[in-house]
């Protein structure tokens, strides 16, 4: 994960992006992101810092993560730097015939067949993880997202930004949902990774919890009431104590109180990083807005029920922008008086910013504009195949999406 050092509230952001590496023919997963990594280290490593991008592994080995180097607050650069490394990386991988290909999930991947775990250093971690949840499954190998990382540098920031963060991520998928097909299937699910992110670790409920985060303000209560109980239920999977509680936190937005940062872990993987800045702009600027009270205030924002706001992200994971919204209480934080979709949420979000003067905003429009006019990068891609469900139309349109990601380009359907 991106370290950020001791910052108060947004004075920089970390940032990850996570990529396929497949055949560049058939797209079949190809498990070489160590050997990527050994082409630029020279011997085999989890971490490549080429400036102010670095390239890490995963837990699978068809999977490469670019990440920022340092906490950054100018995005022009850091979205110009991940376009260039992922440049730098297709060119690499044209040595296996390989490339870079996006969406939250593999359209044919195969994973009790496919899967292969890391298995360089600190793969024991990873060895246990698979012996406790067998990660040879959508929800673990076949998952590609973009994280997050906020500053909070005490108690208070952190209350703050915490009940800021659990307003807008029931709504997330209604952004940033990229999909929508596994097994050559099309699932009919706005956003099928969340779906399988929700259960993948049922066996110790304690570890996802809600997905959304409980209502808690303050670092002692998070550490009794969250870590101390992950600590106890991993305890009889892990006799050696290998795992780390605060690793293993598997919400939506997870606290590391180490280091002072707030990481949102259920955004997919957009189709390039013109994309992912975009997102990420609006859902800072909105944090933003929740935390200086231009919303609703604090103590409003800290009364919002955590099975309501988990019962609003399953809606949205379903359905996506057209996810209707019954809740009254959470709709009137936007200023909206009557029952209405999330995709009129998040218009009525941007409006409400773009009128306050947000200049950041104003150089993501564009892309803002296909994401909210054209849909989801899973509504497009479905718009895409227009009815078609066969191997090969799916094939042509996940191309599209890796050129996409090779040239920094929106992807909008025929």
């Amino acid at each position: 994960m991106t370290q950020l050092s001791r910052l108060h509230l947004f004075q920089g952001y970390g940032i990850e992006l996570e990529y396929m590496i497949v055949d560049k023919d058939t797209l079949s997963v190809k498990p070489i992101a160590d050997e990527l990594l050994k082409h630029e280290l020279g011997s085999y490593g989890s971490d490549f810092e080429n400036g102010i991008v670095t390239w890490s592994n995963e837990l699978v080995l068809h999977v490469i993560e670019l990440k920022s180097t340092r906490p950054e607050l100018n995005f022009n650069a850091v979205e110009s730097a991940f376009a260039d490394d992922i440049k730098r990386i297709n060119t690499t991988l044209q040595k296996w015939n390989a490339m870079l290909l996006p969406t939250a999930a593999h359209p044919f991947m195969d994973p009790l067949t496919e899967t292969k775990l890391w298995p360089h250093d600190s793969n024991e971690v990873y060895e246990i993880y698979n012996q406790v949840f067998d990660c040879r499954g959508h929800g673990w190998s076949n998952v590609q997202s973009t994280h997050l990382n906020l500053p909070f540098y005490d108690d208070e920031e952190f209350a703050k930004l915490h009940a800021a963060v659990r307003m807008i991520l029931p709504i997330l998928p209604a952004l940033c949902a990229s999909s929508p097909i596994i097994e050559g299937k099309i699932t009919g699910v706005g956003d099928t990774r969340l779906n399988y992110y929700k259960t993948n670790q049922s066996r110790i409920p304690s570890i996802t919890g809600k997905v959304i985060p409980e209502a808690i303000f303050s670092r002692r209560n998070y550490l009794n009431i969250v870590y101390d109980k992950i600590k106890t239920d991993i305890a009889p999977f892990d006799p050696h104590a290998i795992l780390n509680p605060v690793w293993v936190n598997s919400r939506g937005a997870i606290p590391r109180f180490d280091r002072g940062s707030i990481e949102i872990r259920i955004m997919d993987i957009q189709e390039c990083p013109a994309a992912d800045m975009a997102i990420i702009e609006l859902v800072i600027e909105t944090i933003k807005a929740f935390v200086n009270e231009k919303f609703i205030g604090i103590e409003d924002q800290m009364k919002e029920q955590t099975e309501a706001l988990a019962g609003i992200l399953d809606d949205v994971i379903q359905e996506g922008q057209s996810a209707m919204i019954y809740s009254s209480q959470y709709l009137a934080a936007f200023g909206i008086a009557e029952f209405t979709s999330a995709k009129e949420v998040w218009l009525a979000i941007l409006n409400k910013l773009l009128k306050g003067g947000h200049p950041a905003l104003e150089k993501w429009k564009p892309e803002l504009n296909i994401i909210l006019n054209e849909g989801t990068l899973s509504d497009r891609i479905i718009k895409e195949l227009n009815g078609e469900s066969a191997k090969e139309s799916i094939l042509k349109v996940y191309k599209k999406l890796g050129w996409c990601l090779g040239q920094n380009k929106m992807f909008v359907p025929n």
